[in-house]
């Protein structure tokens, strides 16, 4: 896999279950590598410069008028500033509505005997410590490779996923970002094919 720049400035494996904080400048481009296959990969989105202006769910979806993020999608900020674009997907589908793992969501959704199981949540909450992101300014989050059907109801349902080795995402990013990445580790669901696995990060500015 090639990605074509001057300048490669990241390239990392993250491991199941762990995370990242990647500072991307303004023109900059992330890709995000599926290495096995199925591996939902959560992540935030913040301006750099003020973590107030953090990616929104709602006003994203509400300004593409659609659910699911893809090529060309535009991840818009609670202020409705243009944060990035997805400028390349070989997945062809991602999910912003699935939310992300907690200890809390997970005892609620599959049972006590998950409380102390490691989550999204806490992975953020040790990497945002970096740049200062903390409880109170966790968000909205992207759901890549994750399959998070809506039904004609407006329910939703975790089903497997439609990634498969080497698919990946890239986005770029219309200001200076920080991305905050949790590499789920959830197995109660199929949302990692109830095996997490590593992924890839490539960066380039």
């Amino acid at each position: 896999m090639t990605i074509t720049s001057t300048t490669v400035a990241l390239d990392t494996v993250v491991e199941a279950g762990d995370g990242a904080l990647v500072t991307v400048p303004s023109g900059g481009r992330l890709r995000i590598v599926d290495l096995h296959g199925n591996q939902a990969v959560d992540t935030l989105f913040y301006d750099a410069h003020d973590l107030e202006n953090r990616y929104s769910a709602f006003d994203t979806i509400r300004e593409q008028r659609a659910v699911f993020l893809t090529t060309g999608s535009r991840l818009v900020s609670t202020r409705l500033d243009e944060l990035a674009v997805i400028t390349d997907d070989t997945c062809g589908r991602h999910d912003t509505v699935g939310g992300a793992c907690s200890q809390e969501s997970n005892v609620i959704r599959y049972g006590e005997f998950t409380r102390h199981q490691h989550a999204c949540r806490q992975t953020f909450l040790r990497y945002g410590a970096k740049a200062g992101i903390g409880q109170r300014q966790l968000t909205h989050n992207v759901n890549f490779f994750m399959n998070v059907p809506v039904t004609s109801t407006g329910g939703l349902t975790f089903e497997d996923g439609l990634s498969a080795p080497g698919k990946y995402v890239e986005i770029t990013a219309s200001r200076d970002l920080f991305v905050l990445i949790s590499n789920c580790p959830q197995v109660n669901n199929p949302c990692n094919g109830w095996d997490p696995t590593p992924i890839q990060l490539l960066g380039r500015w």
